[in-house]
């Protein structure tokens, strides 16, 4: 009996494992949570790509690093100058180049866009828990090498190491050696922490997009009956496309019975309709004469009760008047 047990346990996981493998989740678990991480990952956005936009084209990157020099917590920027009289090979910090900077900027836009782009299309259940989940890890992503290349070391001068972050992340910006950078040690301080709070708020809505990729046996039968509710009706359209009393080729239209067929011809210049229909001929329609010949019929007769109780007859269409000499 353990062993029948363990073989339907092991059985059930190779089904369920097949079935992760073949279904894809497009409803959410909870819908609504994506809106509000979505207004809450807004603000940091924003505030990141104003940040990095300040900073761009070299604002206040020279400024500290040249600041850290003069209190001695890392190398100076003048070190490429001296490199370049010597002939001498150098390359800048990664912390302090101008890489950097343009990256901050690239993906402060990018976070931008993706939001802009996220809230328009989950709106309309078209961002799907797995596509989602991947844009998201690739955020994270991105934001990890970003905070790693703003708290990264500067080793390029033996005599001012700087094993660590630099001095505006890990000190006060209260120790700038000029008073006017200040302003910009902050700045760059804020950018680091938006950096790193952005990761976090990623990484919880990472976390929902793959609780709802996780589909349960409830949402399994769903899909499957959602699918076979599709081929039934897929079927059914197609019978109907096959039936022969669907009128896809011209030929005798069927009727009711005790009426006869109807045949699909052009039409003729006797009017909209084409002659023959139902097996009425042109000449047999009222009203209707070829060149003064055809039916000598007289003209329908309505009968008008008189004034006196006697009935008298009315022609319609009234006979011609006699033209008067």
């Amino acid at each position: 009996m353990h062993k029948q047990e363990l073989q339907f346990k092991i059985e059930a996981v190779k089904d369920f494992e097949w079935f992760r493998g073949w279904f894809i989740p497009k409803k959410w678990r909870d819908r609504k949570l994506m809106f509000y991480i979505m207004a809450a990952e807004f603000p940091f956005c924003v505030a990141i790509l104003t940040l990095t936009g300040i900073a761009s084209h070299n604002t206040y990157r020279t400024l500290l690093w040249q600041d850290g020099y003069e209190n001695g917590f890392n190398s100076s920027p003048d070190q490429s100058l001296y490199a370049a009289a010597n002939y001498q090979p150098y390359t800048a910090p990664l912390v302090w180049s101008g890489f950097l900077t343009n990256f901050n900027l690239v993906i402060g836009v990018l976070s931008v866009f993706i939001l802009i782009v996220k809230l328009p299309v989950h709106f309309m259940h078209l961002l799907w828990p797995p596509i989602a989940a991947f844009v998201n890890g690739g955020c994270i992503v991105v934001y990890c090498f970003a905070a790693r290349y703003q708290a990264g070391p500067d080793m390029s001068d033996p005599t001012h190491p700087q094993p660590g972050p630099p001095w505006y992340i890990t000190k006060s910006c209260s120790v700038a050696y000029s008073t006017s950078d200040i302003g910009y040690c902050r700045q760059a301080k804020a950018l680091f922490y938006l950096c790193v709070i952005l990761i976090l708020v990623y990484l919880v809505e990472f976390c929902v997009c793959l609780r709802s990729c996780w589909i349960t046996y409830t949402e399994r039968d769903e899909i499957l009956e959602a699918r076979e509710e599709r081929r039934i009706e897929a079927e059914f359209e197609e019978e109907i496309m096959k039936s022969p009393y669907y009128p896809t080729t011209p030929g005798p239209i069927p009727r009711t019975p005790g009426f006869p067929p109807m045949v699909a011809q052009p039409p003729g210049r006797g009017g909209p309709f084409p002659p023959g229909i139902g097996g009425v001929q042109s000449s047999d329609l009222p009203l209707r004469h070829k060149n003064g010949e055809g039916s000598s019929s007289s003209s329908p007769q309505i009968s008008n009760p008189s004034p006196d109780g006697s009935q008298s007859q009315i022609y319609f269409p009234p006979p011609p008047k006699k033209a008067s000499n």
